[in-house]
Order: structure tokens, then sequence, then C-alpha cells
């Protein structure tokens, strides 16, 4: 008994990566707001899941993914994507950041360098650190990476990868242009890299155009496509995709994690698929689009108003506003003055792998209702008049 009231004492109760304290609004929090959440969905197709006779799921899953599941999830891609997708291209992950792990296990030693943007997704970098890989930066403007300065860096350097978020950008909102894309393209098949391209945003675009995923082009066979329903559906499933080439889906399928666990989140993947069949995640879908937009126009209407002292390129998807401050003001001192009127940002540095970006922030307006976005720009405001 007593060693379990010690242990008791001692653990932690927190059940959320990321904890929001009472009175706070967290402006450059990243995450969907749990009210959002379609729990009604995810529970009737859990209990369609046991109601079943055939308790596959409960098993160690095939390597690909469940070949069912994936039939499934092409369907919904293909009524969003360009071209259509074929269930051999697709490979069930654990979400993005657990794929970009394997994918280092597969393809890089320690000391090999990668590519990434300036700036990039913060956490990213983690990764590759743990991998021990040499991360190299390059630049990127409001049409996405600057083709040119990747060229100059492939003069010097030999990447394994590049790791790029071409649609919606976290933290830029950026999307790569078409022209760029295609030369990105061809450039990595003239120099033998990997693109890797986060594109977990592809689907929240809220404006008329949409460019192609790169997964229309993964026969080139150096691209891989990571999507993730943790944007769309709900992040605690840990669970999206990959498209990309057989070669390379041969590979992840045949690594030393694979072989010894079996394919990722089987049990997830069958509540999901019938949240797909159902149609719920096509319905769902289009709540969040129409949620977002409206709190996109929001947060552009805010800062107009409030902040005119800022810039920025107002996105046509995705999470986030890229804000840049005035020279004058360095961000980090900045959310420390922020915290103390009960409003956060994220500022720049973090997302920068050279310690530059001093005067940007980024704010997002997935996580809070109008109201709730309002009284954070507020507080936002008074932080920047009373410095």
């Amino acid at each position: 008994m007593t060693v379990h009231m010690g242990y008791k004492m001692h653990m932690s109760f927190q059940t959320v990566q990321t904890l929001i304290q009472p009175d706070m609004i967290d402006l450059g929090l990243g995450d969907p707001n749990p009210a959002l959440f379609p729990v009604e969905a995810l529970a009737h197709a859990a209990q369609e899941c046991f109601k079943q006779r055939d308790t596959s799921f409960l098993q160690y899953g095939a390597e690909q993914g469940n070949g069912y599941f994936r039939l499934s999830l092409t369907r919904f891609l293909s009524r969003n994507y360009r071209p259509p997708i074929e269930p051999e291209s697709i490979f069930i992950t654990a979400g993005v950041s657990s794929t970009l792990d394997l994918l280092c296990t597969c393809y890089t030693q320690a000391g090999d360098t990668i590519f990434v943007e300036e700036p990039t997704y913060f956490l990213a970098p983690k990764i590759f650190a743990d991998h021990r890989l040499n991360v190299i930066s390059i630049p990127t403007d409001e049409n996405g990476l600057i083709i040119e300065a990747l060229k100059e860096k492939l003069a010097k350097y030999k990447p394994k990868f590049l790791y790029t978020i071409p649609i919606h950008h976290n933290p830029s909102g950026a999307t790569l242009t078409e022209a760029r894309r295609a030369q990105l393209i061809e450039i990595a098949r003239q120099y033998n890299f990997l693109i890797l391209a986060d594109e977990v945003y592809q689907l929240l675009s809220y404006g008329d155009r949409v460019p192609q995923s790169f997964a229309a082009h993964i026969d080139t066979g150096n691209i891989v496509s990571l999507g993730s329903f943790s944007k769309i559906l709900a992040p605690g499933l840990r669970l999206g995709w990959v498209q990309t080439s057989p070669q390379i889906i041969q590979r992840l399928v045949t690594s030393g994690l694979l072989d010894s666990g079996g394919g990722m989140n089987p049990f997830t993947s069958a509540i999901v698929r019938r949240v797909i069949d159902s149609g719920d995640l096509d319905t769902h879908l289009q709540k969040l689009i129409g949620t977002y937009r409206q709190r996109l126009v929001k947060m552009d209407a805010l800062l107009r108003k409030h902040l005119p002292a800022v810039t920025y390129t107002v996105p046509q998807g995705g999470y986030f506003f890229w804000v840049r401050l005035p020279v004058s003001i360095n961000a980090i001192e900045l959310r420390k003055r922020a915290k103390t009127l009960q409003v956060d940002v994220r500022p720049g540095t973090l997302f920068s792998c050279e310690g530059g970006l001093q005067n940007f922030i980024r704010l997002s307006f997935a996580y809070y209702d109008e109201e709730h976005m309002e009284q954070g720009i507020l507080r936002l405001k008074e932080c920047l008049e009373t410095r």
C-alpha cells in the first residue's frame, strides 16, 4: 500500500502535451480546439468496430496498413486531390513526426546533410538532431522556397533530402508556386535527393485555387508526400499516411520497426475507416473549412484595426499568420511581456535554424473563437503600446 501511495504522490496527471493556464489566451498555439473534434462520429465508429465479429483490427497490422482502410482513404483523397490515387501508393503512418523519424532511420546516417526551409516547423529539427544530421537552411519568401538559393546550396552540399512544407506553410502561411514546384521536382531528380513534402494543411484550403499535392508526382521516385489526420480529425488518433513510390514504400515496410511491431495503428485505422465510409469525415472537413475561413477573416480584421504597425501576408489556408513586427521589437522579449498580460505568441526564432527571424511572431487563428481571439489581440496591442 505504501508503494502505491508513494507512486500516486509522484506521478504526473498531465493528459495533453500543451497546458493552457486559466485566463491565458495562447494565440501561438498550433493545436486544434477540442470543441471541434467530431466526438459523436468517432464514438459511433468505435462502437461499430466492436459490434462486428472480425477482431483483426486488434491484431498486429499489415506493414503497409490495412488494405480496406487504404482503399477508403484513397477514395477520400481522390475526392479532394488531383489526380485519383491508388491504394498501392499509400503507406499508413502514426503521424508526420514518427514518419520523419522513420525516414531518417531508413535513409540517413549520422553526419549526413539535409535541407530545411527558413523558417521551418520548429519541432522537426529536433527529430533531425536525434539522428545527428547536418541541417542546412534554405531561405523562403511569400511564394515559398527560393529556388535560386537552393541551387546555391547544392553547389556546396549533397543533401539526402529536403524537408519542405509546400502549402499553407507552418509558420509562414506561404504556398509554393506552381512554377517553383516544377523546378524543385526537376532539381531533386537531377541532384538525386528526396523531397519530403509535409502537406498536413493540403485539405485546409480556404481560397479558390489549390495547387496539386506533391503526391501527383510520386512517379519520379524521389517524392514522399506526408499527410495526417491530426489537423482534419484529431491529433490524439496518431494516424497519418504517406504517398510515395513503390520502392520507398518497400523500404519503409521492411524496416526493423515495422518488422517487429507490424503496421502502425491498426485499431485507430479501423475506427477512422468507418468515419470515412459513413461520410462523416467529408462533413467534418467542410465544417472545419467554414469555421477556419471565418476565423482567418476575423484575425485579419483585428490585426488591421489594432496592430497597424505590423505587416503580414494573408494566408489562404492552414492555421497561421506570420507577422513581422517593427525592427526595433524583439519577439522573445515581447513574449515575456505578453505573458504578464495573459496572452502568448510564438517568437520567430523558434522557427529558425540560424537564430534569425527575431522580429517575427506566429499567430494561430484555429484554436480560439472570435470573441477570445479579439481579447487576445487587444492584450497584444496593450503589450506593444506599453513596451
